[in-house]
């Protein structure tokens, strides 16, 4: 199995990439939810390990640790072994080698500041944002463009570029399954076949 290295690819993400990118990829977004829906409140409540501008969001990690919490092993944690449907998607929909999976739940009218992901993992990997709960007032911006992101749909985002969410809801948080994949022919052709400009809201 490929692993993240000092000798893996540093990635131009601005060429390969540029801001946001849609995947043209399809999975079952009611088999997401059910299992969503199913986890115990009690796992909900914390950052995750999540520091800085991270806040405003509650985070449960499914495949490692936030950076913040050390040079831990990048390995599955045992939630993930009880949400086979999430397990499918993270393993599945690419054949690619997954890294740190979570999921990222902003608050109700929770910002997350702009900032930019620094540091030798980030520069040798894909991020990848698959919505699994959100409303037409949450936004992403990347290198200044706009993007709402709906359920159903799959995105490589730049995260080496200067990069923020807001969700503007009053009353409905945000959630988002996000993993970082190491970079493979088969994800790298679906990002070039991706949908782009297209999709920027403003």
């Amino acid at each position: 199995m490929k692993t993240l290295t000092s000798d893996s690819q540093i990635l131009d993400k601005a060429r390969l990439i540029g801001s946001c990118v849609l995947l043209p990829v399809e999975f079952d977004t009611g088999a997401l939810l059910d299992e969503f829906f199913a986890i115990s409140k009690n796992q909900w409540g914390t950052k995750g390990g999540r520091v800085g501008v991270h806040l405003q969001a509650e985070a449960i990690f499914l495949r490692g640790f936030a950076p913040a919490e050390g040079d831990l092993p990048i390995e599955d944690r045992p939630l993930l072994a009880t949400l086979p449907a999430f397990r499918s998607v993270i393993y599945n929909l690419f054949d690619a080698q997954p890294l740190r999976c979570l999921l990222a739940k902003l608050q109700p009218s929770g910002v997350i500041p702009k900032h930019i992901d620094k540091g030798g993992y980030f520069d040798r990997t894909l991020r990848i944002h698959i919505p699994i709960v959100t409303n037409e007032q949450s936004t992403m911006t990347v290198n200044e463009r706009e993007f709402h992101m709906r359920v159903g749909e799959v995105w490589v985002i730049n995260n080496c570029a200067v990069h923020g969410v807001e969700n503007g809801h009053p009353t409905e948080a945000r959630t988002h399954l996000i993993c970082d994949y190491l970079p493979s022919e088969h994800l790298l052709g679906l990002l070039e076949g991706g949908r782009r400009k297209q999709l920027q809201i403003s």
